[in-house]
């Protein structure tokens, strides 16, 4: 069976389109492509749910055997890479609910929308960050301040800022109102705002320190 490519098919949206109806079929081929496609993207994904290497290792490879066996039920009323993290979000909460590893936040609570917990006030990062650190670095910083949120803000982070989902596919995915991703996403971005900047300022003071 043939694969076609992003060119036969006219454009990636396309592609994957052909792609999965191959699948559909019995492509085996069709299918592995999507594994290769898709496979970094949910791995990244789980890692920063289940923040455990070993856990998302299993997600990753439960989330494309579960696709696997029900792809006859995907009826392409979402983007196929849509279907896959919505299946990837499910089997890393159900990693988080085994192990219960985070007693901070459960997952079940009734969200608490009120203003009083968001940071009062954000310094200004001098020097600036970018400038101060490589690329990988600030990578490593990032990913760690990103593991520090509680789950229910880091899921909504991870796929809307992370995964670049639409405010609506993300609220599909986690079952939530629009509005509530829209207040989950703010409170995630100043939460991480405010530890970036107390550790940069740290750093700086660290620097300073030895003048």
């Amino acid at each position: 069976m043939t694969i076609q490519t992003a060119g036969q098919a006219g454009g990636s949206e396309l592609d994957e389109t052909a792609l999965v109806a191959q699948a559909q079929q019995g492509g085996v081929e069709a299918f592995t492509e999507l594994v290769n496609r898709y496979e970094r993207n949910i791995y990244r994904l789980a890692r920063h749910i289940t923040q455990n290497t070993e856990d998302a290792e299993d997600v990753l490879q439960e989330t494309f055997l579960r696709a696997y066996e029900h792809l006859g039920g995907f009826q392409g009323n979402s983007k196929f890479y849509t279907w896959l993290v919505r299946i990837a979000v499910n089997q890393s909460l159900m990693k988080l609910r085994k192990r219960k590893s985070d007693a901070s936040v459960s997952l079940d609570d009734p969200y608490d929308s009120g203003e009083d917990s968001l940071p009062r006030e954000i310094a200004v990062w001098e020097p600036n960050p970018e400038q101060t650190y490589s690329r990988e670095e600030m990578r490593v910083i990032l990913e760690k301040a990103v593991e520090s949120l509680p789950p229910t803000f880091r899921m909504v982070f991870a796929l809307r800022d992370i995964e670049e989902l639409s405010i609506e596919e993300t609220a599909a995915i986690l079952n939530l109102s629009v509005p509530a991703v829209k207040s989950r996403l703010l409170r995630a971005r100043l939460r991480l705002r405010e530890k970036l900047t107390r550790y940069f300022k740290r750093k700086g003071d660290d620097f300073l320190g030895y003048m």
